[in-house]
């Protein structure tokens, strides 16, 4: 269709005896006609008009997500930056990649300065733990534990705080950028990360909710007594990254909930339920973060 022939089709919205049709019709088009409606939008006094148009702007932002959030899932789910910036436009849809890989290079670059060749991997944590929180002061933030913006990664990045996985996200792609063999742990209501040192050494943990305390494995074995839960390998292994941006999701379904937002967490469940076909929820590692 010509330009000319998107915004006449546009303009048959106001239409009410055509507009279902008019609708179903745009919605085929895609995200390509998105500026278009944002151009009406801008035009229109209608309060109701500019509804009927953020309503379409957001069907079809969401729809272009499912696709992306497939065509990742599909790929492996191996670049866990992309993954994380995908849940991101759930509410950001002009979240910026590159402003992302950008803020995480130049987190990468401050930690690589401080290094030092065949430095031990306590001191190595010790240095990314400077950075991140001492330098940069990211931290838990407390205040507004089930905040939505605590999921959002750009967020994070511009406030400096987060909850227990994004804090751990940025951790990860910091310390995966300098070649160093950090991973995720998905243990329950808390994310943490382990540093897997070669056999007979045993890996240590790095809880960055609590500005990278670093943790053994007795300290995550009574940690799991605690929460009267049998003991799992699982809890002590490192998880991939489609199982990182699967709790991501979940967390931001349950920040929506909470803020009695049903809408929009029914909508995140969809996004989970791309990443979870096949996959068993129904143990204690699935469960969100929790304060």
């Amino acid at each position: 269709m010509t330009n000319k022939e998107i915004k006449a089709l546009i303009s048959l919205l106001d239409d009410p005896e055509v507009a279902p049709q008019i609708q179903e019709k745009i919605q085929t088009l895609g995200e390509t006609i998105i500026p278009f409606l944002e151009e009406s939008w801008e035009e229109t006094l209608d309060s109701q008009q500019q509804q009927r148009l953020e309503d379409l702007i957001h069907h079809l932002q969401f729809e272009g997500l499912q696709q992306r959030l497939r065509v990742w899932r599909d790929s492996g789910g191996e670049n866990l930056l992309e993954g994380m910036w995908l849940l991101n436009s759930y509410q950001y849809p002009d979240a910026d990649f590159q402003v992302l890989n950008r803020a995480i290079e130049q987190l990468r670059f401050e930690v690589w300065t401080l290094l030092q060749p065949e430095m031990h991997p306590a001191d190595q944590v010790q240095t990314l733990n400077h950075v991140l929180f001492r330098t940069h002061k990211f931290a838990a933030n407390t205040q507004n534990f089930h905040s939505p913006a605590n999921s959002m990664l750009h967020r994070v990045l511009e406030t400096r705080r987060g909850n227990p996985l994004t804090l751990c996200v940025i951790y990860l792609l910091v310390a995966q950028r300098l070649k160093l063999p950090v991973f995720g742990v998905n243990l329950p209501n808390l994310f943490v990360l382990t540093y897997r040192l070669e056999p007979p050494l045993e890996p240590f943990y790095i809880n960055c909710y609590n500005r990278g305390l670093v943790l053994s494995r007795t300290d995550i074995e009574h940690y799991i007594a605690q929460l009267n839960l049998t003991p799992n390998e699982i809890f002590f292994e490192p998880c991939s990254h489609l199982d990182i941006v699967r709790r991501a999701l979940r967390n931001l379904q349950l920040s929506f909930e909470k803020l009695q937002e049903p809408a929009k967490a029914a909508e995140v469940g969809q996004l989970l339920t791309i990443l979870t076909d096949d996959v068993q929820t129904d143990n204690p590692q699935a469960a969100p973060d929790e304060e």
